[in-house]
């Protein structure tokens, strides 16, 4: 899957096991499940570091379907058929496979390495039931804006940093006869990461923070307000956005037909498989105003965890253990284009670099990293109800009063307001 689908496989399949079926590994052969299929060399490749330093364990990797991912390794635990390893997504995802105990509890005394991971991506990863972490983070993702910036030279405009400077830019572009913002609403998930892209510099982390422990809620003028600001968007989106996919938008940006998209840093090393030969940025989504530090919203993407069942869970620990080592984090963010979030990692690759910077003053991407726990979740609120404020039907005050709503059926601290 391109990392762009990687809100999707949030959402759980349907499906039987069919193909799951992991072949037992041999002695010393610890088998690893992802469902990032296009990884497969990368992640072998990477491997190799592991078995160097361990000869008498290697690796084998067994990608799966990414749309039936959950699905799968739920029916490949419940048969005792699961991987030694296998990656998982984070935040609420956790939940069903920490309640059945498919999962080692990991803590510093079994994955030293844990000591690598800042609170915030440890949390990430942990049960909310007991506080322990259950898999090892994953990857930093960051919501921002790409810029082509040869659509902006032909233009003569620069990229903007602020509100005023994105509305005077995208004038100016559509003037022209460019689409300044490729963005559409026909996939569900990817409107999610619009709206926090666009509306976290207008909420920032002191409304982040209230909001988790219900000091406030969804209900609040402001987030009214830093809604109202995506009806500005429209005129400034392709013709008939409402039904323009995700695919269609990254199609629109890579050939310079759009300027503009306000997309996550897990499609920069996609785009650029895409279109080789695009020169492009990824940026802080426009500030509030001038002087504002950067506001981009962050999540932690998922994780490695070790099968409580394995018959190897030592060598498993073993390796999980590797993976949160800068070396391992140093080859994942150069080879993979990712940014890791373990401490010390180098990265060589330019953009990645800028936005591993931007993300020191980011804000998390809210609904993702608070309210994915219980169903409704924030993430199926919003998605259901942005589309009828973008289209007129409803105001950006029934938007938050629906999530506020909806979250408080299961969250004590937004009941009765």
């Amino acid at each position: 899957m391109t990392l762009g689908k990687h809100a999707r496989r949030i959402l759980l399949g349907g499906i039987a096991l069919g193909m799951l079926a992991s072949s037992p590994a041999f002695a010393g052969e610890l088998t690893f499940w992802t469902w990032r299929q296009e990884d497969k060399a990368t992640y072998q490749e990477i491997f190799k570091d592991f078995t160097a330093k361990n000869p008498d364990i290697t690796v084998k990797v067994e990608p799966l379907p990414d749309n039936t991912y959950p699905t799968q390794v739920a029916t490949g635990l419940a048969a005792g058929k699961g991987a030694d390893v296998i990656q998982t997504h984070a935040y609420g995802w956790l939940e069903q496979f920490v309640k059945a105990n498919y999962f080692e509890p990991l803590d510093k005394t079994n994955v030293p390495n844990l000591a690598n991971f800042g609170p915030d991506a440890l949390s990430a990863l942990s049960f909310r039931g007991d506080g322990k972490v259950y898999s090892l983070p994953y990857a930093t993702m960051t919501l921002g804006l790409f810029v082509n910036k040869d659509v902006f030279e032909k233009a003569g405009l620069t990229p903007p940093t602020t509100w005023d400077e994105f509305i005077t830019v995208s004038k100016a572009l559509k003037e022209k006869g460019i689409i300044p913002l490729a963005n559409g609403l026909g996939t569900s998930w990817f409107n999610e990461m619009f709206v926090s892209a666009f509306t976290g510099p207008f909420l920032g982390p002191d409304f982040a923070a209230k909001l988790s422990k219900g000091e406030t809620t969804y209900k609040d003028p402001l987030y009214a307000g830093a809604l109202s600001r995506l009806l500005e968007l429209r005129d400034y989106m392709p013709p008939n956005f409402e039904g323009v996919d995700y695919e269609t938008a990254g199609q629109l940006f890579l050939t310079g037909r759009a300027a503009m998209l306000a997309g996550g840093s897990f499609d920069i090393a996609n785009y650029r498989q895409l279109n080789p030969a695009i020169n492009m940025d990824f940026i802080a989504p426009p500030a509030k105003q001038a002087g504002d530090p950067p506001r981009p919203s962050t999540f932690f993407d998922g994780g490695y965890a070790v099968n409580a069942a394995s018959p190897n869970k030592a060598d498993a620990l073993k390796l999980v253990n590797w993976m949160g080592s800068p070396e391992f984090g140093n080859k994942f963010s150069n080879m993979l284009g990712n940014i890791s979030p373990i401490q010390g990692v180098d990265i060589k690759d330019p953009i990645l670099h800028h936005v591993a910077d931007m993300n020191k003053t980011s804000m998390p991407h809210l609904n993702v990293v608070y309210f994915r726990f219980a169903k409704p979740t924030g993430s199926e609120l919003i998605q259901a109800n942005i589309t009828k404020m973008m289209s007129g039907e409803i105001k950006p005050e029934q938007v938050g009063a629906a999530m506020t709503d909806g979250i408080a059926t299961w969250f004590e601290p937004f009941k009765g307001k």
